[in-house]
Parts: structure tokens; C-alpha cells; sequence
């Protein structure tokens, strides 16, 4: 038997718990209009207004005489440069039987230029050089946006 079918045993007790029941009802009923009309009084507009707080205007730094925003002030912000020579494919067979002296062959001709890559961001290609036995580049393209 559900609650709803339950008999109470007393009269008095069935009731009481009626009435409440209905007095929840009409309260939260009471309560949800009070807040509807609260919303569209002026009053509740100024309450609202009062608890954003305020803001000191922007000032107007960071930008050119044009409007455009200096990224030179950013100079000074590293960044990771690489120059990827080449890459290749292996199984894992043959990925873990590698050992020292390996050669793996990369999927590059030597007389293609290797690509730039700023924080992984296509920059542009370069050719590799060696200066004072270390490994450079020369830079030969910067991509366009």
C-alpha cells in the first residue's frame, strides 16, 4: 500500500498532516510571487545595482597612436624555437631493438629545407648550416599569416 492509500489511526493526526501539507504549499506559492514582484520593482533594480561594485575606467595604455595594440613591449617574453630536421615511423619491434650506432633514416632530403617552429606554431623553413662546429640555421622563408 503506497503512502497516499495509508490509512492514518487517528482522525486528529490526518488532519493535522493535511493541513499542513497545505499550508507548505500556499507558503512556497506566497514566496515565489513575493520574488516575481521584487524583480520588477525599481526597488529591486537599485538593490541589484548597489551590490555590483564598481570599476575604475581602463586607461588607455598598450595601444599606438593608430589604435593598435604594441606587441613590442612583449620583446622580452621567450619562446621556444625548434627546427624539426626530420621525422620517420617505426614499429614498436623496432623501436625497442634500437640500440647505440642505430641509423635511422628520416624522411627528408638533404637539400630541403628544415621547418621552423615557434611554441609548435608554424614559423617558416630554414636550411641547417654549421658555424664554429656547432649546428645553425638560415632562416630562408617566414610564413605569412
Amino acid at each position: 500500500m503506497s503512502e497516499q492509500e495509508e490509512q492514518p489511526t487517528d482522525d486528529s493526526e490526518s488532519a493535522d498532516s493535511a493541513t499542513a501539507v497545505e499550508t507548505d504549499a500556499a507558503d512556497e506559492a506566497s514566496a515565489a510571487d513575493q520574488a516575481s514582484a521584487a524583480e520588477d520593482t525599481p526597488a529591486a533594480e537599485d538593490s541589484q545595482a548597489e551590490s555590483v561594485p564598481e570599476f575604475q575606467p581602463l586607461r588607455a595604455t598598450g595601444r599606438s597612436t593608430d589604435g593598435n595594440f604594441e606587441l613590442n613591449r612583449f620583446g622580452g617574453v621567450q619562446v621556444v624555437l625548434t627546427a624539426e630536421l626530420g621525422r620517420t615511423q617505426l614499429t614498436l619491434q623496432e623501436l625497442m631493438s634500437l640500440s647505440e650506432g642505430a641509423v635511422l633514416e628520416l624522411h627528408r632530403a638533404i637539400s630541403e629545407p628544415v621547418e621552423l617552429m615557434a611554441q609548435g606554431v608554424p614559423l617558416g623553413n630554414a636550411e641547417v648550416v654549421v658555424v664554429d662546429d656547432q649546428f645553425a640555421i638560415r632562416v630562408k622563408e617566414i610564413y605569412s599569416n
